[in-house]
């Protein structure tokens, strides 16, 4: 039976990471995004809270807690700004959920323990200057050579590329195979920012998420031990789109933190703010736009309430995790667009934090699969020319829950 009611664990994590947040990043948030910083200060306090561990057991470093939390987490993060959600997103997510379901024991306590201590940060790569959505179109290489393989090209837009130590990287092992762009050819690896050959270099012209590191990262004939090969070769793409399930949901957690942000920040100002002698929540469009947020924060937490339970019980989630998604980065976007209109002229200064989410909210639209792509995935569902079935692409269940039959 499906239960979406979050525990009192849930509970004292949602108002812990809240507090957290209010209290050590609200207040300069502002300021980094002006600034186009990151404070990698933040970084350690996470830690310190059990964040970048949070849904890795605790015989690897983590806090042991279920994939119902990150959600939870991601949610409160992005509720102050999308540059924190991030973190969570691609150093949990995308890379120590990979390491966790795929890693073997060795590659588990050289690299998923530190990550999960946050002794060290991780991230992943996947796109390419000239390949996004069209994995199959990257030109990374990774040749093998005796015990090692030598890896070569270059990895663009990617969070945390000039912070973190671990890099998840997806790159063509067999040449005749990324001729015909088969993705069988594809393999995954875990390089090191020490690796002889390795530079990174960060983004300055974004136009949202300031606050954030995003870069990119290039590798000039590395050499990387065999043994950091993650699962097999060829299963690079089975990976990658392992790893882009697991970031998916906190997007779409995270996405839904942005929808509530936009809803209590225009309920402020609607109350705030007179026109005509009245409030301007007294306003029939207002109050159109603040319904519209409403409805758009509850549907898109149910619908990630709901792959988070799925992963509980480790069941595939693909189908619910792209559509939560999807319909969570349409809805912030939507809200974002109409908190701005309620504000007005204010809203188009950044006096005001909804400028910030309307900026910040694009992104989400576009990385982890474009809106686009997810609209074909649910279309290619229903048609049937999509079926997901039980395979090694799931995470375990979480302990003390039953794994699905």
């Amino acid at each position: 039976m499906i239960d979406l009611d979050l525990t009192e664990e849930h509970r004292l994590l949602e108002q812990t990471v809240r507090e957290w947040a209010a209290r050590e990043v609200a207040p300069q948030i502002a300021e980094l995004d002006r600034a186009h910083k990151f404070d990698p200060r933040i970084l350690p306090q996470m830690a310190e809270l059990g964040l970048l561990g949070i849904c890795v057991p605790a015989a690897y470093g983590g806090a042991g807690m279920d994939y119902l939390s990150l959600g939870v987490a991601s949610e409160e993060l992005e509720y102050v700004d999308t540059s924190l959600r991030v973190i969570l997103s691609v150093h949990v997510g995308l890379n120590s959920l990979s390491l966790l379901t795929w890693g073997t024991e060795d590659q588990k306590r050289r690299y998923l323990v530190p990550q999960a201590q946050g002794q060290k940060i991780a991230t992943f790569g996947l796109t390419e200057p000239a390949a996004g959505s069209d994995a199959r179109g990257i030109q990374t290489v990774a040749v093998k050579q005796g015990d090692r393989y030598v890896l070569s090209g270059e990895k663009m837009w990617i969070s945390l590329a000039d912070v973190a130590d671990h890099f998840l990287v997806i790159a063509w092992s067999d040449m005749e195979k990324k001729r015909a762009k088969d993705p069988s050819g594809l393999s995954a690896f875990i390089v090191e920012r020490a690796f002889k050959g390795f530079s990174s270099g960060t983004l300055t012209h974004k136009w949202g998420i300031l606050a954030g590191n995003t870069g990119h990262f290039k590798m000039d004939e590395v050499e990387v031990p065999a043994e950091n090969l993650l699962g097999r070769e060829g299963e690079g793409f089975k990976i990658a789109m392992f790893a882009l399930d697991q970031g998916r949901y906190t997007v779409a957690a995270g996405a839904t933190g942005l929808i509530r942000a936009c809803r209590d920040a225009s309920v402020r100002y609607a109350k705030e703010r007179h026109t005509f002698g009245v409030e301007i929540g007294q306003h029939q469009l207002v109050k159109e736009m603040l319904a519209r947020m409403e409805a758009d924060y509850q549907q898109a937490r149910l619908l990630w309430l709901r792959s988070g339970w799925l992963k509980n019980i480790g069941r595939r989630n693909t189908k619910e995790t792209s559509l939560a998604k999807w319909m969570a980065t349409v809805a912030s976007e939507r809200a974002a667009g109409d908190a701005v209109q309620i504000h007005g002229a204010n809203g188009y200064s950044d006096e005001y934090p909804v400028g910030r989410y309307y900026r910040n909210c694009k992104g989400a639209v576009i990385y982890e699969g474009t809106r686009e792509i997810h609209a074909l995935m649910q279309a290619d569902y229903l048609l049937g020319y999509r079926a997901d079935k039980p395979t090694r692409c799931e995470l375990p269940p979480f302990e003390g829950q039953p794994a699905h039959a």
